[in-house]
């Protein structure tokens, strides 16, 4: 029943790692994308047939495979007389008194920590593509609003070009309209450096160019997962640890030998052979410092990893309140963003048509634009913020990107 479920559950990552869900956002395409790439999703089909491997062999009905003995004896180097003897016989290691059903549960429970280790390393890999992703994300806003700001500066020198000529405003006005110009240009280009830089680090996780798309987060957790990833992988190998030494406390000795041969031999040249069978039973010595030792790590391991389990889901259920709190911060920082970009718009608004009646100085009007540009910044921000805190509350209740 355990291998059932920890197939599934391999199963089950695949399915969701591989193919693009109804809806999906383009974080959960990239992550997917991303995902078959690395060395671990590759291996995961052999590390399956591993875990399978080894729940047969706990099934088998030897301890070990079995082992052909062969023997021949003859005096043709010394006497000579025709004295020869043959044997040939099969050893068969035996299972100590529940040494097999404890085999057994170490290898269900091994491939039961497969499936949960591969569930780990899938939430951590989303972590590393959230993190990506919204560091793509950050920097392609501040380039459009570089590159808005830069059309701004832009439209505002050709009306102080034009006002300049018809002697409306002075020489130094069109000098600071330049200059206004020059700094927006110069940021448009460290805004457009920064984000090749995050879109190239993002491209070397998907392996691919990730195309421009509207900011599009991922949906609210309406609950956690049924067993966290991260946690479900530390009981996995706390159950593993425990199965061991059990398994331990079994093998207090190696295993025992049943052997059976049969024997031909003659005493001279001439004479016929005879043959006789023979049933042999090894039993080593057991006990010990040896078995004391391997006994004793194998608690020392299941005791570490069940208090590792233990702390790491007092960490997660921290985490994930933490987490939401941040969200609800975001939420509130949000719709403050969102009043002051509106007022900042109005503003650069009127600004701007005082500005061509000649009601307002230049400087002021430079001031306002520069208002308006860190109100839109500051809401951009604010949007992506919200987004990525989602994304993390989904990255603490162990969800994948979707």
């Amino acid at each position: 029943m355990r291998t059932a479920i920890g197939m599934a559950s391999l199963i089950a990552l695949q399915l969701v790692l591989a193919l693009p869900a109804r809806g999906e956002t383009p974080l959960a395409g990239a992550f997917a994308q991303a995902w078959k790439r690395q060395p671990a999703a590759a291996a995961l089909g052999e590390r399956r047939q591993a875990a399978a491997a080894r729940i047969a062999a706990a099934d088998a009905l030897t301890a070990a495979p079995p082992a052909l003995e062969l023997l021949a004896r003859s005096d043709r180097f010394n006497r000579n007389l025709g004295a020869e003897e043959y044997e040939v016989g099969v050893a068969l290691p035996v299972w100590l008194p529940g040494e097999r059903s404890g085999a057994r549960a170490v290898a269900e429970a091994e491939a039961e920590a497969l499936a949960g280790r591969s569930l780990a390393l899938g939430l951590r890999f989303a972590q590393v593509v959230r993190d990506a992703w919204w560091a793509w994300q950050a920097a392609r806003d501040e380039a459009l609003l570089a590159e808005g700001r830069q059309l701004a500066a832009r439209r505002l020198r050709d009306d102080v070009v034009r006002r300049v000529t018809a002697g409306d405003l002075a020489r130094a006005d069109l000098n600071q309209a330049e200059g206004a110009l020059e700094l927006a240009l110069a940021q448009q280009a460290e805004a457009g450096a920064a984000e090749a830089v995050a879109r190239y680090r993002l491209e070397s996780l998907t392996g691919e160019p990730v195309a421009a798309a509207d900011l599009q987060p991922e949906p609210e957790p309406r609950e956690a997962a049924a067993a966290h990833p991260l946690l479900r992988d530390l009981q996995a190998q706390a159950d593993v640890a425990r199965r061991s030494a059990e398994l331990a406390r079994v093998q207090s000795r190696a295993n025992p030998e049943l052997a059976v041969s049969t024997r031909q031999d003659r005493g001279s040249a001439g004479t016929a052979f005879e043959q006789s069978w023979a049933l042999a039973l090894r039993l080593p010595f057991g006990g010990g410092p040896r078995h004391d030792a391997r006994v004793a790590t194998a608690n020392a391991e299941a005791i570490e990893a069940g208090m590792a389990a233990e702390r790491e889901g007092e960490r997660l259920a921290r985490e994930a309140t933490a987490v939401r709190e941040l969200v609800a911060a975001a939420r509130v920082r949000l719709a403050a963003a969102e009043r002051r970009a509106r007022l900042a718009v109005e503003n650069r608004g009127y600004y701007d048509k005082s500005f061509r009646f000649g009601e307002t100085d230049l400087p002021t009007r430079l001031r306002i634009e520069t208002e308006a540009f860190e109100a839109e910044r500051a809401l951009g921000r604010a949007r992506i913020a919200l987004a990525q805190g989602i994304s993390q509350w989904r990255q603490a209740l162990g969800l994948l990107p979707e």
